[in-house]
C-alpha cells in the first residue's frame, strides 16, 4: 500500500471515528417511560406515587431538557388517593400535564460515565410555573443517557389548596424524583 493510500485510509478512519462520536450525542435522545416519583406523606400518612410514562427529550447540543407527564397516569397504593389527588389537589381534568423546560450545564457529550450536572428551568404543575435548579446526573454509557435529579416542590408555590381536615397529613413540601433511560431519537 502506497503512502497516500495508507494517509487516505488514516483520515477516513479518524473522520469515521468522529463522525460516530460526535452524532452520537449530536442529536436529540429520548424517551416516553421516564418515571417520576414523589412523596407528599407525613408521619401520619404516607402519600406516594409513581408515573412511568413521562416523556423525557435532551438535545446534547444545545443542553436542552424537556420533561411531560400525564397527572391521571400517576399510581398510589390506595385507589381514594389517587381519586383525591385528581380531582381535589392536581384538578387533573382542569390541568391534565405537567412539564418542564430548561438547561442542563456540565455536561459533556464526549466523555462516558457519570457527571454531576445542574438543570435549571420551568416546572409547570397545576396551571403555575416556576423556576427550579437542581442537582442531577447524567451517566453516559452504551450510547445510552440515565438521568436523575431529586428536587423538592411547595404545594403553595403551584396554588394546591390542602384542605384543613387533612393538612396534618400531607406534607407542605413535595419531595421529587425523576430518572429515564434515554435512546437517540432517530429521525
Amino acid at each position: 500500500m502506497n503512502t497516500i493510500t495508507k494517509n487516505s485510509t488514516s483520515c477516513l478512519l479518524i473522520l469515521f471515528c468522529f463522525l460516530l462520536t460526535s452524532q452520537s450525542f449530536g442529536q436529540k435522545s429520548f424517551t416516553k417511560t421516564g418515571s417520576i416519583y414523589f412523596s407528599a406523606g407525613s408521619s401520619l400518612e404516607k402519600i406516594e406515587a409513581t408515573n412511568k410514562a413521562a416523556n423525557c427529550v435532551f438535545d446534547a447540543s444545545t443542553n436542552k431538557i424537556e420533561w411531560g407527564v400525564l397527572i391521571k397516569g400517576f399510581q398510589f397504593e390506595k385507589a381514594l388517593m389517587q381519586e383525591h389527588f385528581n380531582e381535589n389537589y392536581l384538578e387533573s381534568t382542569k390541568f391534565p400535564k405537567a412539564t418542564f423546560k430548561g438547561t442542563v450545564s456540565g455536561f459533556d457529550p464526549k466523555k462516558s460515565g457519570v457527571q454531576n450536572v445542574k438543570v435549571t428551568g420551568d416546572l409547570t404543575m397545576h396551571g403555575v410555573t416556576k423556576v427550579i435548579t437542581t442537582d442531577g446526573t447524567i451517566n453516559v454509557k452504551d450510547g445510552k443517557l440515565d438521568v436523575l435529579a431529586n428536587f423538592s416542590a411547595a404545594l403553595a408555590d403551584y396554588k394546591i389548596d390542602i384542605p384543613a381536615v387533612v393538612k396534618e397529613q400531607i406534607a407542605k413540601v413535595v419531595k421529587i424524583k425523576v430518572s429515564a433511560s434515554l435512546a437517540a431519537l432517530n429521525k
